[in-house]
């Protein structure tokens, strides 16, 4: 019997100077072009954990354009590959594109720009999956009658681009957690008491609808602490690939100093077969010095924001019988408004300043911060810029924005909205 054969993670460290340059031999190393048909569409399922800017939280610009210029390079119609956005109650991704300067990067490469929820016809699940709604571990019991997934992810490649950082919820996030988004409705905020079970059912659900399914992940700045949003942000110059979003989370993971293994949602699609979560069993290529770092992040769960310690009370401790059922009743808005008051009014302006002034300082700041007035060659940035005088915002003009996104959150509450969105489905 054939030996199986093992799944490859690529692992590079970077630099503006070449971080184009690393890009294209990173994918290449991961054998990308073998996981991906060419003559497919390719999704670029770009990750925004917040609307702002905050290192480690979200996509970075050079993670997209250095995916593109490869791709490009490698000969992948540019008229096939699209930035893919979700759009969710918190996060403005309009907003958040501009802010993380993605859509420069998706208008400098002349590509196609869809956010799944305007315009996007949407299917229910099992007119996409069929029978394999009968293996899920917790969706059907999550959604009694189904959800609905956008019909146009069926048959074509995904390119996930999730940050190195950890999650309140899940304790690290990576490629997996990235389709969350992208792949459930407006009431996502209903699995999440049962959050790792559903990554492992929406891991199965793309590998039935995707042609290819790829994951790049940028560590150039990582982030420790109360993910994805109210993090400290590290500096560490690394990036993955790998065409198994199981192997690269577990990369990822141990990279922050914690045992993959440990992770259920991780361990889960390990002992399904849907991907490879331990170390050992893992062939890493490229920079093996790097992988065998181990930068001891601390976690979401030690110094736990006002909100995530409240979120955990509601999804798994004493306020869960009293408060979780107004979650999926009209009262739902409640918890977007506090969530917008509480990250957006208080915690950026107040409480981010600090960590975000000092890495714009760093190289990767300054290549961010002067993103728009600079040109790459083929292998980066030669010169990335002075730092920043001051951050764009005043912090009561943060505070102001922050307001303004209330009214956001309540437009786009599902329990209000009248506008049919995106379930145009054959059932309508």
């Amino acid at each position: 019997m054939a030996k199986k054969k093992k799944s490859k993670v690529a692992i590079l460290q970077t630099s503006p100077r070449t971080v184009r340059e690393d890009y294209h031999r990173l994918v290449n190393l991961a054998d990308y072009q073998k996981a991906l048909d060419k003559t497919k569409d390719t999704a670029l399922k770009i990750n925004i954990s917040w609307h702002f800017f905050y290192p480690g939280a979200s996509s970075t610009p050079w993670q997209l354009d250095g995916l593109i210029h490869s791709m490009k390079q490698d000969g992948f119609d540019p008229n096939l590959i699209h930035g893919c956005h979700n759009r969710t109650v918190v996060i403005d991704s309009h907003l958040g594109e501009r802010e993380n300067k993605h859509i420069d990067v998706i208008q400098a490469h002349g590509l196609r720009n869809i956010h799944l929820y305007e315009g996007e016809e949407w299917i229910h699940i099992r007119d996409a999956v069929g029978e394999l709604t009968d293996r899920f571990l917790v969706l059907n019991q999550v959604y009694p009658k189904g959800f609905f997934i956008p019909k146009r992810f069926i048959g074509e490649n995904i390119i996930h681009l999730p940050t190195v950082k950890t999650h309140v919820f899940t304790t690290t996030t990576g490629a997996m957690k990235n389709a969350f988004g992208g792949l459930l409705n407006e009431y996502r905020h209903w699995s999440h008491p049962v959050i790792h079970e559903t990554l492992v059912d929406l891991l199965m659900i793309q590998k039935k609808i995707h042609s290819g399914l790829f994951a790049v992940m940028d560590g150039t700045f990582a982030g420790d602490g109360p993910g994805p949003r109210c993090m400290i942000p590290h500096v560490k110059n690394v990036i993955l690939a790998s065409e198994d979003q199981v192997a690269i989370d577990a990369v990822a993971a141990k990279l922050m100093g914690f045992d993959p293994m440990t992770l259920k949602y991780i361990r889960l699609a390990h002992d399904m077969g849907l991907g490879c979560g331990d170390p050992n069993d893992i062939e890493l290529v490229g920079d093996l010095d790097a992988a065998e770092q181990n930068w001891h992040f601390r976690g979401p769960f030690e110094k736990m924001t006002f909100a995530a310690k409240m979120q955990h009370q509601i999804y798994w401790g004493h306020l869960k019988k009293p408060i979780e059922w107004s979650l999926k009743s009209w009262l739902a808005p409640w918890s977007y408004l506090a969530s917008v008051l509480y990250h957006d009014v208080y915690w950026y302006p107040l409480r981010g300043k600090s960590p975000l002034t000092e890495t714009l300082n760093s190289e990767w700041g300054r290549l961010f911060a002067n993103w728009r007035d600079l040109t790459p060659d083929d292998r980066g940035f030669t010169d990335v810029g002075p730092a920043p005088d001051h951050l764009e915002r005043s912090t009561s003009k943060q505070m102001l924005t922050g307001i303004r996104l209330l009214g956001h959150a309540l437009r786009e509450a599902p329990e209000f909205s009248t506008r049919a969105r995106h379930r145009k489905t054959k059932h309508s």
